[in-house]
């Protein structure tokens, strides 16, 4: 009898188990992607925002962190209404935020702890270079975004309930404007990719000055219309799980060192090589 006739062939059940073990590896797979890696140490952190991990502020912060602790900091990029949800749900270890109304609730429901003012940017209003609204004549953000809706001029919003849109929505509140229609556009995306939607539709759109500063060289389209004012202040602060556990107690220590005289070197020098100034304010200048 030749040798393969006498070796079993898998059967329909056994060939079921292993796709649903294969199934099931990839999963945890997918479920362990990050957005960045910095550090080669035991304790591994993962920490969640949007514009500072694309702009490089997470991996500054880690790589020099992670010369004092034994850590490797994981960034998952997501916004802060993502984030915040997954702090919640225990998936994450700390936050970089920029929406002060769901940060102190989170806080205030136990869920969340610390919350300290590591920095800031701004809000800047960025529109097509002939600026059809004519805002940059507008005396304050919500009446910038008044003449917006008035001409019913293409305005992307990220839609996603990040910091920036939650802004968005703040400053239409301001505005006492509810928009809706075929102008107005969420775009379900981050900040680049809002950008991009706007230069390429010639359309208006809010964005951290920091993102525009990184992406102005490529969006000549689009120019700043409108900065400045109350409205348009952009703080950062870090929040972390509460705990007695490694992870959390680690969390808080990166937390420390944030808003350390190191750490806050550098937020405050970040970009500043690169492109003349920095990219954020330090915690000092943002409460000046």
């Amino acid at each position: 009898m030749s040798r393969d006739r006498i070796i079993a062939r898998p059967g329909p059940a056994i060939l079921g188990v292993a796709l649903v073990v294969l199934a099931f590896s990839g999963s945890l797979l997918a479920a362990e992607k990050y957005d960045g890696v910095y550090g080669s140490g035991k304790l591994q952190l993962v920490l969640a925002t949007g514009s500072p991990g694309e702009l490089g502020l997470v991996e500054a912060l880690s790589v020099a962190f992670a010369r004092k602790a034994d850590v490797t900091v994981k960034w998952k990029k997501a916004g802060t209404g993502s984030g915040l949800r997954l702090l919640k749900q225990k998936k994450i270890d700390l936050i970089l935020a920029h929406d002060p109304a769901a940060e102190k609730a989170a806080v205030q429901e136990g869920w969340a702890a610390r919350r300290e003012l590591v920095g800031s940017n701004e809000f800047w209003i960025v529109g097509p270079v002939a600026d059809p609204a004519r805002i940059a004549s507008a005396i304050t953000a919500d009446a910038a975004l008044r003449k917006i809706a008035a001409k019913q001029a293409r305005f992307f919003s990220r839609g996603e309930s990040s910091g920036t849109h939650e802004r968005e929505l703040l400053i239409w509140k301001a505005a006492k404007i509810s928009p809706s229609g075929a102008w107005y556009r969420p775009t379900k995306s981050f900040m680049k990719e809002t950008l991009k939607r706007a230069s390429d539709e010639q359309g208006y759109t809010i964005t951290d000055n920091s993102t525009w500063l990184m992406e102005e060289a490529s969006r000549r389209d689009l120019k700043v219309l409108f900065r400045g004012g109350p409205l348009l202040l952009n703080s950062y602060h870090a929040l972390c799980r509460p705990g007695t556990d490694d992870h959390a107690r680690t969390a808080s220590r990166f937390i420390d060192f944030m808003v350390s005289p190191e750490g806050q070197a550098v937020v405050g020098e970040y970009g500043k090589a690169r492109f003349g100034l920095p990219l954020y304010n330090d915690a000092a200048r943002t409460k000046q």
